[in-house]
């Protein structure tokens, strides 16, 4: 007799969420809701950064994506697996996380154990599991340093080994939960140019929550939350242009999109998307050439 397949089967690879709410301690006179009604599509491949304040609800959304929560009300799927107790493990093999402190990550004394660790609570074979921790070292360009005690390694190393063993999961979706605001500026730079790198050879998609403006920019999209809900979805683009949004809710723009904003706002013609010092030098030389006295 043949089984019927579930209804999520063959469904594309993506995140969807559909009317999502969350609350913590529902029903209780104290409760807290952290996610109103959101709705939201993301892509495979796509790279992806949340932003919003503090009790904005991105924790949640994280938290809902790797199925460590469950939705109060409205559906999520990953790659068509509904996030529910019954599915747990099957989301957990399509999405992985990476948190703000890797050592609340790492569980293993050397590097190329705590690589293999998650691949190990799969169950896989060993020989598939040597395969896949060798891959993702060489992928962080960690493969001289395998043998080498976490406890001795720097905290950019530490947060690039915790890459490594979410990549060794071989997720369809990877999600960075703040993992640069411990790192100096320049490794957190390198790190983000690692994942997008990765991100297009794997055909990975990346969800990057973040308070850093400047990192947003990095990415294709830019989802900013407020209150539990989404109110700007875009390109950074279009998102950065929303200065008087963003400020409203608390957050800061990348300082050229800002000066970019004032001097609009005082009748200076700045034409193009403006996200860095390269594109407002661009946007001012065009606007003095053709001035009628440039």
């Amino acid at each position: 007799m043949q089984t019927e397949a579930p209804e999520w089967a063959g469904s594309r690879a993506m995140i969807e969420l559909d009317n999502v709410s969350f609350a913590y301690r529902r029903g209780e006179p104290d409760e807290v809701t952290a996610l109103r009604d959101l709705s939201l599509k993301i892509e495979p491949g796509q790279l992806v950064a949340i932003i919003g304040h503090n009790g904005s609800g991105k924790s949640t959304l994280v938290k809902l994506l790797t199925a460590v929560l469950y939705p109060t009300q409205g559906t999520i799927r990953i790659d068509g697996v509904p996030v529910d107790r019954e599915h747990q493990w099957e989301v957990r093999r399509k999405v992985s996380v990476v948190f703000q402190d890797p050592d609340d990550q790492l569980v293993m004394n050397r590097v190329a154990d705590d690589v293999a660790f998650g691949p190990e609570n799969l169950g896989l074979a060993r020989e598939e599991i040597a395969d896949r921790v060798r891959a993702s070292l060489e992928m962080l360009g960690l493969e001289d340093i395998g043998g080498r005690l976490i406890e001795d390694l720097s905290s950019g190393q530490k947060q690039r080994v915790a890459i490594a063993g979410a990549l060794a999961m071989r997720p369809l979706f990877l999600i960075l939960d703040e993992p640069t605001s411990l790192l100096p500026v320049p490794v957190a730079r390198r790190l983000i140019s690692t994942v997008r790198g990765l991100s297009g050879r794997e055909d990975m998609g990346v969800l990057h929550v973040t308070h850093s403006m400047y990192e947003a920019v990095l990415f294709e999209r830019v989802i900013v939350l407020d209150e539990g809900r989404v109110i700007l979805d875009g390109t950074p683009a279009e998102v950065f242009k929303e200065v008087g949004e963003l400020r409203k809710v608390g957050l800061d723009v990348p300082l050229a999109a800002s000066l970019a904003h004032r001097l609009r706002t005082r009748g200076i013609p700045l034409e193009g998307d403006i996200l860095n010092a390269a594109d407002l030098r661009a946007a001012l030389s065009a606007s003095v050439e053709s001035s009628p006295s440039g």
